[in-house]
């Protein structure tokens, strides 16, 4: 079946918000679709305004919005936009969150603490959003905070590609906290290196403090991977203790870079000598070519958007 297909009687149309309409155009160009013909504006005491400007009585809908920087504007676009396409009658709507917001307030570590996470899958449910698909979720049990399907792709395939490309020699794949064990230890596997871990402390909310580095890192090239690159505080002070004992050269990966406050400024004077994150977030300023490689999860998400448009396996697209 085409890209332009049919789900029931209805055609596979793709909307976005404001949040990143570079990476919903790729989306769409990998389907041999246009973007749908909506506009998401404010009226002048800042509420947004959506407005669809075309009939979608009876589609397969897919909105592409990451709740990204700002997290509020852009999260509310979306319900805005979910409930002005379940209002215009579209038959299924799957939001389509590539950078998932809130989702570091999973769970209760204090007292009188929210779970955000939970509360933003709430929001996203009771929008009238069909089944949901996103990317390397800062946790993998925010799936479960939803009571409709969720796709969870993930970007290690593309960024192990890449480290491939490189042809970098002697790697050791290091997780930045004991959180991250799993994903080093997959990414690991895919390129058949070893995987250590850094052990780290956080004295306040947007610092870390290296503790203690598991797994023997001189004379080799490490590469630090994380799914949320923030304040960039975590990845320089990981490659300053890697650079420590030993280790011969560092890259560091994320699928999300976040980069907020000053994460340009902290990242480049580390120790590292390749960023490499993907297109999930846009980013806000411009940086060196040779210190930050940006990777496109377009063709993923359309390879995903297409078989769930044509009811077919999503995982299949990592086997």
């Amino acid at each position: 079946m085409s890209p332009v297909g049919r789900f029931g009687s209805g055609q596979l149309k793709i909307f976005t918000g404001n949040a990143n309409v570079p990476l919903a155009e790729e989306i769409a160009r990998h389907l041999g679709l246009k973007v749908g013909e909506g506009e998401v504006s404010r009226f002048k005491n800042g509420e947004i305004q959506v407005i669809i400007n075309e009939s979608v009585r009876g589609d397969d809908v897919f909105v592409i919005q990451p709740t990204c920087s700002p997290p509020n504007d852009t999260l509310m676009e979306l319900l805005i936009l979910v409930d002005a396409l379940r209002r215009a009658s579209a038959r299924r709507i799957t939001a389509v969150v590539p950078f998932y917001g809130y989702a570091r307030q999973d769970r209760k570590t204090r007292g009188r603490e929210p779970i955000t996470a939970k509360l933003v899958a709430n929001l996203i449910t009771v929008a009238g959003t069909d089944r949901v698909l996103t990317m390397d979720l800062h946790a993998g049990q925010i799936q479960g905070f939803f009571d409709i399907p969720v796709d969870h792709l993930t970007a290690l395939p593309l960024l192990a590609g890449y480290i491939e490309a490189k042809g970098l020699e002697n790697i050791i794949i290091v997780s930045p906290d004991v959180g991250g064990t799993t994903r080093a230890r997959n990414l690991a596997d895919r390129l058949g290196a070893t995987f250590g871990i850094i052990e780290k402390r956080h004295p306040k909310p947007g610092e870390s403090e290296v503790m203690t580095v598991i797994g023997d890192v001189r004379g080799r090239t490490a590469v630090i991977v994380d799914d949320i690159v923030d304040t960039g505080g975590t990845i320089a002070n990981a490659a300053r203790a890697l650079v420590e004992r030993g280790a011969v050269a560092v890259y560091a990966c994320g699928t999300h870079p976040v980069f907020s406050g000053k994460a340009k400024e902290t990242l480049l004077g580390a120790p590292i000598e390749e960023i490499v994150v993907t297109d999930t977030i846009p980013l806000e300023e411009a940086w060196p070519e040779d210190r930050l490689k940006v990777l496109s999860v377009a063709p993923l998400l359309a390879e995903a958007i297409l078989r769930i448009h044509e009811d077919l396996s999503v995982s299949k697209i990592f086997e």
